[in-house]
């Protein structure tokens, strides 16, 4: 594909264009390799975690919801510095902190040092992901170009979610489990040094002040929530331990709301989501991440803890699964050609859900082939399908100066549906063992899990079907 420099000035053509250019597609896509790849590496790494720091069953939820729910509460903050204060500043300072974060997260030496490390993790991936669309978008000019470019972006974050598994499982096998955040130290090291010395800055807006508040009181808000829907699995949905954060996260939300109501320059402008297209594609993202994150989760407990997998073995075993989302999202800009952008996310997303229907029927005695690849790949295939017209749509509803704000909330719908669905299915699962260890027990919660998830991606796509544009330029 042809890109231009992302650039706020004029650049002269030739060999520094093409090396620059080159330099934006490199960075942009590892640096989202990076950050969809820790939302899932810790899965397998989870149980020796919970045996080296001595974690709780809810503390292990917290290592991923940590993660997402700071990773997606700050990423409409990280979206709008990066237009306002530049892209490639944005893009160091995110990746710096994600750097420095995976070190200290893989030199914990207590659960709660763990937790903050994850923490911190995810408010340098939120500043970090924003930037790295917006890298891409600033450099590739509305479309055909650029939604091979985004195709490519998505393929590239996919695999980082879907080799998660994988890679996670080789190095605690072979290392300990604290590699699997260590590893993120020097790749970053070098691309912090390259993106500095060949990225060229570029930003979209004046400089103003940004929004913390909006930032504080959404991210609170999410976490609130969150951790109100992981008590229900020990103290039920009438306790005051579940009520309390329940509430309290709602009236935060209801509060940032009013907030970006009402403020001069607001983290989140309510106008944006006045464009159809934006609203549309975000709310199916939600959907969408809050069903499809959790396959990753549910699948590797299962072969681990009723298939009898190691960590390494769940992995390979999920490999044609990792690869089915990455082939998905690269075919989808060229079948998008075809059926648009709007039956191309549907049909996907129909597929997602035809996964998850025959995941559900997975037994504690099950095949390889039957329980965990085929339809993990039928799962993963869809989703891949149905993401690269969804954020195309969403970008091409943003204003010029407005795609970074824009891109920041495609990365908050999907991983904050992600960290909300992994709460939820986790409880619906937990509700239905009731504290079992039997594998036919376990067996049976993961696989209300999956239909649950299923039945929300059918949801998802009546929603599609009536609310989404045809054409991504509709701004209605």
């Amino acid at each position: 594909m042809t890109l231009m420099v992302d650039v706020s000035t004029p650049t002269r053509r030739g060999s520094g264009t093409r090396t620059r250019t080159w330099a934006v597609v490199l960075a942009a896509c590892t640096g989202q390799f990076l950050v969809v790849l820790d939302v899932s590496v810790v899965n397998v790494a989870l149980p020796s975690m919970r045996a080296d720091l001595g974690l709780s069953t809810a503390g292990l939820q917290w290592v991923l919801n940590a993660y997402s729910i700071a990773f997606a509460g700050f990423m409409l903050l990280g979206g709008r510095a990066a237009d306002l204060y530049g892209r490639k500043r944005m893009f160091l300072v995110g990746l710096g902190l994600f750097t420095a974060a995976s070190l200290a997260g893989g030199l914990a030496q207590e659960g709660w040092q763990l937790l903050a490390a994850r923490a911190a993790q995810g408010l340098g991936a939120a500043v970090l992901a924003p930037a790295t669309l917006t890298l891409l978008t600033a450099a590739v000019p509305e479309g055909p170009a650029r939604t091979r470019a985004i195709g490519t972006w998505m393929a590239v974050g996919a695999g980082g979610g879907a080799a998660g598994g994988l890679i996670g499982g080789a190095l605690t096998d072979t290392l300990s489990w604290r590699w699997v955040l260590l590893i993120n130290v020097p790749i970053g090291v070098l691309v912090l040094i390259g993106a500095a010395l060949l990225l060229a800055e570029g930003r979209a807006g004046e400089r103003s002040r940004i929004d913390f508040l909006g930032a504080v009181l959404v991210t609170a808000g999410l976490a609130s929530v969150a951790y109100g829907i992981v008590q229900t699995e020990e103290s039920g949905w009438t306790a005051a331990a579940t009520l309390v954060p329940l509430l309290g996260g709602l009236a935060l939300l209801a509060l940032f709301v009013l907030v970006e109501s009402r403020t001069a320059k607001p983290l989140m402008p309510l106008r944006v989501l006045a464009a159809r297209a934006v609203a549309s594609a975000n709310v199916a993202m939600l959907v969408i991440g809050s069903a499809t994150f959790s396959m990753w989760y549910f699948m590797t407990v299962y072969a681990q803890n009723v298939l009898g997998y190691s960590a390494l073995e769940a992995g390979l075993a999920l490999m044609p699964t990792s690869v089915a989302i990455v082939v998905g999202s690269k075919c989808a800009p060229r079948l998008m050609v075809r059926t648009g952008a709007k039956n191309l996310a549907l049909i996907g997303t129909a597929m997602a859900a035809a996964g998850f229907g025959w995941q559900s029927t997975m037994t504690a005695d099950g095949s390889y082939l039957t329980a965990v690849c085929l339809p993990g790949v039928l799962m993963m295939a869809g989703t891949g399908l149905a993401a690269t017209p969804l954020a195309t749509l969403a970008i091409s509803g943003a204003a010029p100066g407005e795609a970074g704000l824009v891109s920041g909330l495609v990365n908050t719908s999907r991983t904050m549906g992600g960290a909300l669905g992994l709460a939820v299915l986790s409880t619906v699962a937990a509700a239905r063992t009731d504290g079992s260890t039997d594998p036919v027990e376990l067996t049976a919660g993961y696989a209300l899990a999956f239909r649950t998830a299923g039945g929300v991606l059918l949801g998802g796509l009546l929603l599609m079907v009536l609310w989404l544009p045809r054409h991504g330029s509709a701004k209605r």
